[in-house]
C-alpha cells in the first residue's frame, strides 16, 4: 500500500477586500472562568403577610366582640336600674384604662429591649470605625440608661466629666464600659452563679424529673428578666418573649454550651460528670445549662459589647458547681 500525502501548499498573497475571498466566521471561544448567573429578582412584597393579616383580621374580631358585648352589658343594666349602669360605667372605664396602661408599659417594654440593641450596634460601629460624633452619642444615651440605678450617680458624674477630654471615639466607648459597666458585671456574674447553683441543687434532690424542667424553666426566663432589668431594659411580659428568643437566637450562633470552654473541657475530658451519681450529675448538667442561657443574656441585655473589660465565662459562673457536687459525693460515700 502506498503512502499518498497531500504535496504542501504553498504561500499565496491575497487583498482582503478582494470579492473572491470568503472569510470563514470565527471559532466560539469558551471563556477561561464561567460567567455569573444573575441571581433571581427577589419576590415583591406587598406589605402585608397572609398571617399579619390573619391575626390583625382575628384583633378585628375580637375588638368588636368586645365592643358589642360592653355595649349590651351597659344597656341592659340600665334597663335594670339607672345605679346598675353607672356601675357597669365605672367598671368599664377602669378596664379600659387598665388595658391602656399594660398596653403602654408593654411597649415601652419592648422598645427599651430594642434600645439595648441600637446602642449596642452603635457602640460596635463606633469602636471600628472609630467614630467620635457617634461615641459621645452612645455614651449619653447608656448615661440615660443607667439614671434610674442610684448606685451609679459617682461613675455618671466622673463620665460626664471627661466626655470632652477624649479625642478618639473608641477610647471614649472604653472609657464608659470601665467607668459604668464594671460594678453591673460583677452583679450580673454573681446573679447567674447563684441561679446556677440553686437549680443543680434543686433538680438534685427533686424525685421528678416535670419538677425539674419546670423549676429550671422558671429559673432561666427569671434570670434573663433580672439580667436585662440590671442593664436597664425592663421587659414586659411580650418584652419576655423577645428576649428569650432573642437569648436562644444568641445562643444557636455562638455554639450551645460552648464546648471550647475550659470548664466543659474539664467535664468531658476527664470524664468526671460519669463518676458522679446519676441525681448530682443532673444537677450539674441543669446548672451548667443555667450559667449558659445567663451568658447568653448577659450579652444581649449589656448595652455595650465587651472592649475593656473580660467577657465572663463558664467556669468563672459556674465553677463551684462540680466541686461542690464531688464533695457532696464524696460525703455520701463516706457515710456508707
Amino acid at each position: 500500500m502506498s503512502d499518498e500525502r497531500t504535496p504542501p501548499r504553498r504561500p499565496q498573497v491575497f487583498r482582503l477586500d478582494e470579492a473572491a475571498i470568503t472569510m470563514a466566521p470565527p471559532e466560539p471561544v469558551e471563556p477561561a472562568f464561567p460567567l455569573p448567573v444573575p441571581a433571581p429578582e427577589p419576590r415583591r412584597s406587598w406589605g402585608l403577610s397572609l398571617a399579619g393579616l390573619f391575626w390583625s383580621a382575628l384583633g378585628g374580631v375580637l375588638s368588636l366582640m368586645a365592643y358589642v358585648g360592653l355595649s349590651q352589658l351597659i344597656t341592659d343594666l340600665f334597663a335594670r336600674a339607672e345605679w346598675l349602669g353607672y356601675v357597669g360605667l365605672a367598671f368599664t372605664a377602669a378596664l379600659l384604662a387598665a388595658a391602656i396602661a399594660i398596653v403602654a408599659r408593654e411597649v415601652a417594654g419592648m422598645a427599651r429591649l430594642t434600645k439595648l440593641d441600637t446602642i449596642r450596634a452603635s457602640a460596635e460601629k463606633a469602636l471600628a470605625e472609630d467614630d467620635r460624633a457617634l461615641a459621645e452619642t452612645v455614651v449619653r444615651d447608656v448615661l440615660r440608661l443607667s439614671a434610674e440605678t442610684p448606685s451609679l450617680a459617682r461613675a455618671r458624674t466622673d463620665l460626664e466629666g471627661h466626655l470632652t477630654g477624649i479625642i478618639d471615639g473608641a477610647d471614649l466607648v472604653r472609657l464608659s464600659e470601665r467607668t459604668l459597666l464594671a460594678g453591673l458585671d460583677s452583679r450580673a456574674r454573681q446573679m447567674v452563679s447563684d441561679a446556677a447553683r440553686n437549680v443543680s441543687v434543686v433538680t438534685a434532690v427533686s424525685p421528678r424529673a416535670a419538677v425539674d424542667l419546670a423549676f429550671v424553666l422558671y429559673s432561666a426566663v427569671t434570670l434573663m428578666r433580672r439580667l436585662a432589668q440590671l442593664y436597664g431594659g425592663r421587659p414586659g411580659t411580650l418584652g419576655t418573649f423577645k428576649l428569650v428568643k432573642h437569648v436562644l437566637g444568641h445562643l444557636a450562633i455562638t455554639g450551645g454550651m460552648a464546648a471550647g470552654d475550659t470548664l466543659v473541657q474539664q467535664i468531658v475530658g476527664q470524664g468526671l460528670a460519669a463518676r458522679l451519681s446519676a441525681r448530682l450529675g443532673e444537677g450539674v448538667v441543669n446548672g451548667l445549662l443555667t450559667a449558659r442561657l445567663g451568658l447568653a443574656a448577659i450579652a444581649v441585655t449589656r448595652p455595650l459589647p465587651f472592649t475593656a473589660l473580660p467577657a465572663p465565662r463558664l467556669a468563672d459562673v459556674a465553677g463551684g458547681l462540680l466541686r461542690k457536687a464531688e464533695e457532696d459525693e464524696a460525703a455520701a460515700s463516706r457515710r456508707q
